[in-house]
């Protein structure tokens, strides 16, 4: 009896290793950027609790110590907050209103006083009623915006063309930072991403995911605006929450 062999499939090729590698690149400078953005207070408070130790009894040099301590305290957890919003999935927990945002926001630029925001988180920023994840996008936008503002001025936030929001950044000299604009776009490679772009990057790989869109409308010498375009589908009622 003769038998015929029955062909056998080719092995399938392994799975390219290249997008892991960007996603491992982009998640090690997203990391990097926010440990740099932490070191600062967060060593201050260290050098406030040493300063302490080494003041004695002393009520006036305490009481400076304290001071430096609360501050430096505050400055970190605002901007926890903010990256907990932004990059989180507790940014997309239907629960965070965009009273919450400006409050973590005004929380976050706080720390010189050169930037200020002048928006009313409870009239028409743009999408009615506001789609999932909208308070997420909105963090990111603003933290954007005040990059910008090297020298201080104003943030605002303004409805724009149907589904879209306006996020403005007004000062004396306000400033796109190089490949910005790229890494929004994601024209950047993230093998050539730094902790500077990553930011950018990041959050238009998240804006894609949720149906947003976060781009540069319109640049002047004292003002940029930036656009975020909504998808139209409404928030859901309940979300995860980190």
């Amino acid at each position: 009896m003769t038998t015929t062999a029955v062909p056998q499939a080719e092995p399938a090729a392994p799975a390219t290793e290249e997008p892991k590698k960007k996603t491992a690149s982009v998640i090690e400078l997203l990391a990097s950027r926010i440990c740099h953005d932490l070191v600062s207070p967060v060593g201050a408070i260290n050098n406030g609790v040493e300063f302490m130790e080494e003041t004695g009894d002393d009520p006036e040099q305490r009481k400076e110590a304290l001071g430096l301590i609360s501050h430096s305290a505050s400055q970190a957890a605002a901007k926890l907050m903010a990256f907990r919003i932004a990059y989180g999935s507790g940014g997309r927990d239907p629960n965070v209103k965009p009273e919450d945002v400006q409050k973590a926001f005004s929380q976050l630029i706080s720390g010189d006083g050169k930037i200020t925001q002048a928006w009313d988180p409870h009239g028409n920023l743009g999408p009615k009623p506001l789609p999932y994840a909208y308070c997420k996008m909105l963090m990111a936008g603003l933290m954007l915006a005040a990059e910008c503002l090297v020298k201080g001025g104003f943030v605002m936030v303004r409805p724009g063309e149907g589904d879209q929001t306006l996020i403005i950044a007004e000062g004396d000299s306000v400033l796109v930072r190089d490949g910005v604009e790229a890494a929004l776009k994601q024209e950047i490679e993230a093998d050539d991403l730094d902790p500077r772009l990553v930011h950018p990057y990041a959050i238009s790989v998240i804006a894609s995911h949720y149906g947003y869109n976060l781009r540069i409308k319109d640049r002047k010498e004292d003002r940029i605006t930036f656009a975020l375009d909504c998808p139209s589908a409404p928030a859901p009622e309940t979300a995860p929450s980190a």
